[in-house]
């Protein structure tokens, strides 16, 4: 048995209980990761809040982790023991169940086709950070077509998914303006990513901006408004479902290591930068604080969980 926050009914933060949670058994596919650190994403709330997705109880959160390799299967060709390994570990548009086992525990087996090598300038918390939140990013400008040289509106600038479209369209997509969105505390954390342009949005409607996009990017699902500012004809991209305007095309995320692997130069380089909530990294036992914060749509970048137990279980596994 290992550590692991679980829940056993739909409900609020308050249905979580951390306990004992049975250590999975590997599929020949799989590499057994003793997870450093874990991010929240809004998706692990909507699944713990309703039955959007067919899952079977007990169900431990979690799609984003860091951590080490102890065990592989017979079939892993890409890892050894002792890699250390960063991914979102739920493929969303697989034909089967979500994994029961998600990333709030102390293991984690996942396929080693859905995770990539760490980057080496990269912490477990900052590499943590990014797996959904980025490959969410990189799936909207591949759905809506973008192509250098377009300006690109984005509607949520300094969330986990905005922040990672920002520094995608600024500095590996060739936009040739990024305009953004987000509330006055983060103007000048948004214009840091490399926007061009930040709009308050508590201080401007989107009916009095003085710009008409090429590209608009939603990252909290509100086309339904903001599609004022795209150009006509110009590609709407929503990553909330269902999207909010009907000219919007929902844009989901493709799960799959070789996203992250093609992203580590530009990682690695500096050109794009793990982007974590201020208030993180918070306390493996303290899982209840960090949905709170969560679910107040206030986070700035990623809320992080680190550092993880380190139980009795661990020489257990690791002699083996």
């Amino acid at each position: 048995m290992q550590k692991a926050w679980f829940y056993e009914d739909y409900g609020p933060k308050e249905v979580l209980t951390m306990g004992d949670f049975p250590l999975p058994t590997l599929q020949k596919n799989q590499i057994l990761v003793r997870v450093r650190a874990a991010a929240l994403n809004p998706i692990d709330v909507k699944r713990r809040e309703r039955p959007i997705f067919p899952s079977d109880f007990p169900v431990v959160p979690g799609c984003d982790m860091a951590g080490i390799v102890v065990k592989k299967g017979e079939d892993v060709s890409k890892f050894e023991i002792g890699d250390e390994v960063y991914g979102n570990i739920q493929d969303f548009n697989a034909p089967v169940k979500l994994k029961q086992l998600g990333t709030l525990a102390e293991y984690v087996a996942v396929e080693e086709n859905l995770v990539a090598s760490k980057p080496a300038n990269l912490s477990f918390e900052e590499a943590a950070s990014l797996p959904l939140a980025i490959q969410t990013a990189v799936e909207g400008f591949k759905t809506g077509g973008f192509e250098k040289g377009q300006n690109i509106f984005i509607v949520g600038g300094a969330g986990g998914v905005g922040t990672q479209v920002v520094q995608l369209a600024k500095h590996l997509y060739g936009a040739s303006e990024v305009v953004a969105t987000t509330s006055t505390p983060k103007v000048d954390f948004v214009k840091s990513l490399g926007a061009d342009r930040v709009i308050d949005y508590t201080k401007t409607k989107y009916e009095d901006i003085d710009f008409k996009c090429d590209f608009l990017y939603d990252t909290i699902g509100d086309s339904k408004n903001s599609y004022v500012v795209a150009k006509e004809g110009a590609p709407i991209i929503d990553i909330t479902w269902p999207p909010s305007h009907p000219c919007a095309v929902y844009s989901s995320l493709t799960v799959r290591g070789e996203v992250l692997e093609k992203l580590k130069p530009y990682l690695e380089s500096g050109k794009l930068k793990a982007e974590i909530d201020p208030t993180s990294p918070y306390d493996f036992m303290d899982v209840i604080e960090p949905f709170r914060h969560l679910e107040t749509g206030r986070a700035r970048g990623k809320v992080v969980i680190s550092p993880f137990p380190s139980s009795a279980v661990h020489d257990t596994i690791e002699e083996v």
